[in-house]
């Protein structure tokens, strides 16, 4: 039987497998994380350059009964005190996807447990309740990450407006595209914010891609190819490539755009609220500028730890606890969705 809402602690089991990441976690009340446990794929990805969606899926299957078994020990809690099993269900790599679904769907059919499946934007965006314990909607947040680039109005809980989203590549995937091209390797986004520490950001001036038809939204392939084509160019005329300047200065034109367009979105939006979410929301070049523009604008500036910018099931557990409270649960029909939209 279900807890009548207001009378009692909601505690939710979370379970996420969209990509690279199986991660489970037990959380209450949305905000406090009693577990949050995640069994990393990166070394193993970083062997073929980037994730092989059909060995993720292997591993996802190795190891999601464990991480499950040890994220409600970690809580020091049992199966039955859980208020409801949550999971994501999309966007994602589709097998992956369909390893935590089948997990999900298969506790809460033998346990009578309620099943919610979880947008995964829609978690990254809710990380930021966890550690932001004051923070409320009405606010703007800028997801990205190697799959996505969002900017989002977060309404209310559960409740969004996509102000922009990429064209092409997203800013994770242009960061390890060219990680690749500079002879840095998988994944590339850490790696380029370490090696630019060392290089000029104004050594070379890539460009910055606006959409005319569309203020907020993004494009990276332009820059991605800017950057193949001035690594071409040194080799062919014999030139020297300075593999930090080249890394500093992609950096800086992917940070620019991204500030850009944040700040102008908040301050239409008439808001002074703002956050970050996703893999890409750690880089400390890309912190560093938009806690400078937000302090410029009287704008409070709300980030996750890096550990909750990555894939995680905490930020899950957060996000089902509101759709919980709105009486969101799902039937066994549930599937996985890679290309879900945010708000279906």
């Amino acid at each position: 039987m279900e807890k009548a809402w207001g009378k009692e602690d909601i505690t939710i089991l979370a379970i996420e497998s969209s990509c690279d990441e199986t991660a489970a976690a037990v959380v209450r009340n949305g905000r406090e994380v009693l577990s949050n446990i995640i069994s990393s794929q990166i070394d193993l990805h970083t062997l073929y350059g980037g994730v092989v969606p059909e060995i993720a899926s292997r591993k996802h299957i190795e190891r999601i009964n464990q991480v499950i078994g040890e994220a409600l020990q970690t809580a020091g809690m049992v199966l039955h005190e859980m208020d409801a099993i949550a999971v994501t269900y999309g966007p994602g790599l589709v097998g992956a996807l369909l390893v935590g679904v089948s997990a999900a769907k298969a506790i809460s059919f033998a346990s009578g447990i309620p099943l919610i499946g979880v947008h995964h934007i829609e978690g990254h965006i809710s990380a930021n309740y966890i550690e932001n314990q004051e923070l409320e909607p009405p606010f703007v947040c800028l997801v990205v990450s190697g799959g996505h680039s969002h900017l989002v109005k977060v309404i209310d809980y559960g409740a969004y407006e996509i102000l922009g989203r990429t064209r092409d590549d997203a800013a994770g995937e242009a960061f390890d595209k060219v990680a690749r091209a500079i002879g840095l390797g998988y994944p590339g986004g850490p790696k380029i914010d370490r090696v630019s520490k060392e290089g000029n950001p104004d050594a070379i001036n890539f460009p910055r891609a606006k959409v005319a038809d569309a203020v907020y939204d993004f494009s990276f392939s332009g820059l991605k190819s800017a950057v193949l084509n001035y690594l071409n160019s040194c080799e062919m005329k014999g030139r020297q490539v300075c593999q930090a300047d080249v890394a500093a200065s992609f950096q800086k034109a992917v940070v620019d755009v991204l500030v850009e367009h944040s700040m102008q979105a908040v301050q239409e939006c008439g808001l002074k609220k703002f956050a970050i979410a996703g893999g890409v929301a750690s880089n400390s070049a890309l912190r560093s500028a938009l806690d400078k523009a937000c302090v410029e604008r009287e704008i409070t500036f709300y980030h996750p730890s890096p550990v909750m910018c990555t894939d995680n099931a905490a930020m899950i557990g957060a996000a089902a606890y509101y759709e919980y409270r709105k009486g969101v649960r799902h039937g066994y029909d549930l599937n996985a969705v890679p290309n879900l939209r945010l708000g279906e």
